[in-house]
């Protein structure tokens, strides 16, 4: 009913550009749209689909790579979601960064696998208009996983020119694409198709297929639009998890082996959304709704033989989601005493239903017993109020108010598990910006956040396996941060920001859905710093420089150590694009993932990581195009991910053996497509 009342109301309404109203006068520079006066913080800012089309991306995933300091990597099959770093976090599947797609929630609660899970695999990166990104929880529009940022993927309403292409690559990879916008009544028509495949370098082959499609309708411009957006994916693969380093270095198996052939996963996700932008003489209406439909079989063996000796520890982590809601906000435009002043009203509500949420032994993907399956509601509304006042050419505050209310019903069949809970949490925001000068303005920002914990966890009394006691997690946990920047384009060309940032989580308390119970931690404290350049050095070569650090620790002391396993601490990436010289394109992008503690006294610590990803593109004609892609150019070996824990190999001492577990980044892998414009 919420997709029709929308279609219904903007059936006369010939949405503008995707971004918030600002007092200052926009500067779009073609690749990026994050002048002087165009946000609230240092690390806010946006990427248009000109850089996104010109840079190679080894998974879709890596669309969140275009954020300064965000890294995505993987420690499993392509088909499933992202290993996410950012800000001192290790995101796992997404944790504590809210991503979104034409207004849609694409972090999952109460989710299988884990909290937050973000898989971007039914995105089609040529469809992606713009990505707005936000960091910090100093937004009054931003709620559940917002607390280290939050990307927002805009569709295309209209595409340049109608394109089909095939890649091909090693590993028997390749992706058939087609892309295209037609007029449709009095308004337009985009549409896009893929079919894909991939075995990998693995041993085992991945076998990673996909399909997907997008139909999007909209109408009107400027400031008034509309849209409608049909979504479906499905995928399927086998995948070579992460492996005890002590197998390999014995020689049992080799860096691109596995220990359970059989993991991997089948997954789907079918939605329908919709949005309307309507502009006033001194309002703007903003609306968004969505229906999503999703379904996961998740095979996972990461221990192999410790809790079970004889038929190993797979299981099977399934659920079955039914997922609506809705974004509405409202603002006015007007003058207090001359001052220029925005109100902003809004309301958002999701509602999710999981039926089946489970966890199952396996042995070879069979069901051997059933660990927990329950039946979860989780609904959740929130409402916010932000004002904006101009108080003199070099002074903007907005202040925003922030309420969430969340209501969890589980249904287990462990009875001890069944209860409903209820939470609400309140966060205020603020952010000061000072300037102009010269092209240089500054920034304060401090905000309250929060993420919420998975809904069995919040009911539970008896861990699933051993039905031994245990406590309910706090429902929804609290964050407080702030930020001191600045952002300038004195020297011509040249876009630069810095931010110095701090983040408090009250807990890191998590519902873990690989062993089907809560996982108590402390609270903990992240601080850095980020550096990031964008520089146009002639109207055909773009350079970008980031640079980020951070330090997280526990805030409270325990014998096992303060530090924070996984916490990111140096990030640094260094890319150059050449666009339109002559028929020739090209990109060259170098990432550097910093050494990471992998237990709380710092005792075990991962590799550093450096890759590069390369393109060439050459123009035969109007109609031809083809372009060579590189991926790991210098063929480095190294880890995607690495962690430190207990696992039992054959014939090891039954409680297991301490090591580190890594996935490897693929090898050197060339991909080569022919597109054609028609």
């Amino acid at each position: 009913m919420i997709l029709l009342s929308i279609a219904a109301l903007a059936a006369t309404v010939p949405v503008a550009t995707d971004g918030e109203p600002v007092m200052a006068a926009v500067e779009v520079r073609g690749h990026y749209d994050n002048g002087v006066g165009t946000s609230s913080a240092a690390s806010q800012g946006s990427v248009t689909a000109a850089l996104i089309a010109n840079r190679p991306a080894l998974r879709p995933g890596e669309l969140l790579e275009f954020v300064p300091g965000v890294i995505v990597t993987q420690h499993s099959g392509d088909g499933k979601a992202n290993q996410y770093f950012l800000r001192g976090f290790n995101l796992d599947h997404g944790t504590d960064f809210a991503t979104f797609v034409d207004g849609m929630p694409v972090n999952m609660r109460a989710h299988a696998h884990g909290q937050g899970y973000t898989d971007l695999n039914f995105l089609m990166p040529e469809l992606v208009e713009r990505i707005n990104y936000k960091k910090g929880p100093y937004y009054a529009d931003e709620g559940d996983f917002a607390s280290a940022g939050a990307a927002h993927m805009g569709l295309a309403n209209k595409l340049k020119e109608n394109t089909a292409s095939i890649t091909v690559g090693e590993h028997q990879y390749y992706r058939a694409n087609l892309t295209g916008s037609t007029p449709l009544g009095e308004g337009n028509l985009v549409y896009g198709a893929e079919l894909g495949h991939n075995n990998g370098p693995w041993i085992t082959p991945e076998a990673f297929h996909k399909s997907l499609g997008v139909l999007r309708y909209s109408q009107g411009g400027s400031d008034n639009q509309f849209s409608v957006t049909g979504m479906a994916y499905k995928g399927g693969w086998y995948a070579s998890n992460q492996i005890p380093l002590r197998a390999v270095q014995s020689g049992e198996i080799g860096s691109y082996g596995a220990i359970d052939t059989s993991d991997g996963g089948i997954t789907s996700r079918y939605s329908l959304s919709a949005t309307l932008r309507r502009r006033g003489s001194d309002t703007l209406l903003q609306a968004n709704a969505y229906l999503v439909q999703s379904s996961l079989d998740l095979y996972n063996d990461f221990t192999y033989f410790l809790d079970d000796p004889v038929h190993g520890d797979q299981s099977r982590q399934t659920e079955k989601r039914r997922m609506t809601g809705f974004d509405v906000a409202q603002t006015w435009f007007g003058k207090w005493g001359g001052l220029e002043v925005n109100n902003k009203v809004g309301l958002q509500g999701r509602y999710d239903y999981l039926s089946p949420l489970a966890l199952y032994s396996t042995v070879k993907r069979r069901i051997t017993g059933v660990i927990t399956e329950s039946k979860v509601k989780e609904a959740n509304a929130a409402v916010y109020f932000e004002n904006t006042v101009q108080w003199r050419e070099w002074l903007r505050t907005t202040a925003g108010l922030r309420h969430d209310r969340y209501r969890f019903d589980v249904s287990s069949n462990i009875a001890e598990n069944t209860g409903k809970v209820s939470d609400g949490v309140t966060s205020p925001k603020l952010a000061l910006v000072l300037g102009p000068w010269a092209r240089t303005e500054f920034f304060i920002n401090y905000g309250e956040g929060f993420h919420s914990n998975d809904a069995r966890g919040t009911t539970v009394h008896l861990t699933p396996k051993e039905r031994e006691p245990i406590d309910p997690v706090t429902p929804l946990v609290k964050t407080r941060g702030a930020e001191l920047g600045v952002r300038t384009e004195f020297v011509p060309g040249l876009q630069s920001s810095m931010a110095l940032w701090k983040l408090r989580s009250a807990s890191e308390l998590v519902f873990s859905g690989d062993a089907g119970d809560t996982a108590a931690s402390r609270g903990s404290y992240r601080s850095g710093i980020e550096w990031n350049n964008h520089y146009i050095a002639a109207p055909w070569l773009l350079f970008d420089l980031d640079l980020a650090y951070s330090r997280a620790h526990y805030t409270e002391h325990d014998a096992a150590g303060d530090f924070i396993p996984g916490a990111v601490g140096k990030v640094a990436s260094f890319g150059a694009t050449v666009t339109d010289l002559g028929p020739w394109s090209g990109a060259f992008q170098m990432r550097y993932f910093g050494p990471r503690p992998l237990i709380e006294d710092n005792s075990q610590r991962s590799a550093t990581t450096a890759i590069a990803y390369a393109r060439v593109g050459y123009r035969i004609d109007r109609r031809w195009a083809v372009s060579l892609d590189a991926f790991n150019l210098f063929d480095r070996k190294a880890s995607d991910v690495d962690y430190y824990y207990a696992s039992r190999l054959p014939g090891e001492p039954a409680e297991g053996v301490n090591d580190i577990h890594y996935h490897p980044v693929e090898p050197r892998t060339f991909r080569l497509t022919l597109k054609a414009t028609f």
